[in-house]
């Protein structure tokens, strides 16, 4: 399987990836699912990335659930990571990333809000998570890009524009998009070019 085909966008700033492990990152407004997490990454404590009713439909006994020390405090059994840490689970290392918006209050730095390096099937798959651009992004080389692009506190079109040309992905999945702003959706794409191969997902498709 291809590895974008593996990926699913659950809508917002929600995503699917089948692996294996099965990796649900900030699972928001989902039905209940057959099949258990192996991982849940929660980037910050906010209500739609910390849907605790959400967290429950996925949450088996077996499931390691990684994040912050601010939503490990709302959580129960959240195992901490460290900016820059690495975890190794089955055929997948996961390294949490700073994710922050320098010029507004919404996602401050001293919150520790993070992003994910998911290497996985030989692909490196960088969830920027709420934030801004900022310079730790110059570390991260990923084979696949998932990045907000409401200008909510976080990237603008024209600000994920300048994180394409700076950290060189191959594919690029905008998110925090919908019905409404596919015009946004479409101007992104179309401002990429031939930087980098833009997908636009529906989400639960």
């Amino acid at each position: 399987m291809d590895m974008i085909d593996s990926i699913q966008w659950l809508g917002q700033g929600s995503f699917a990836i089948q692996g294996p492990p099965l990796i649900y990152i900030n699972p928001w407004r989902i039905t209940r699912s057959t099949f258990h997490a192996d991982v849940i990454l929660v980037s910050h404590d906010h209500y739609d990335a910390c849907s605790q009713a959400d967290i429950r439909k996925l949450r088996g006994t077996d499931t390691r659930l990684f994040s912050n020390e601010k939503v490990s405090k709302e959580i129960e059994q959240v195992e901490i990571l460290r900016l820059w840490q690495s975890v190794q689970v089955d055929r997948a290392g996961i390294k949490a990333v700073p994710a922050y918006s320098p010029s507004s209050m919404q996602h401050p730095q001293s919150d520790g809000g993070l992003g994910f390096v998911i290497s996985v099937n030989y692909y490196d798959i960088y969830y920027a998570g709420d934030t801004e651009l900022i310079p730790e992004m110059e570390r991260i080389r990923p084979d696949i890009a998932l990045l907000p692009i409401d200008g909510n506190g976080t990237l603008t079109v024209e600000s994920a524009l300048e994180v394409v040309k700076q950290i060189r992905p191959r594919y690029v999945i905008p998110f925090n998009w919908g019905a409404g702003t596919e015009l946004r959706a479409k101007a992104f794409k179309d401002m990429v070019g031939g930087r980098a191969e833009v997908i636009l997902m529906t989400p639960g498709g």
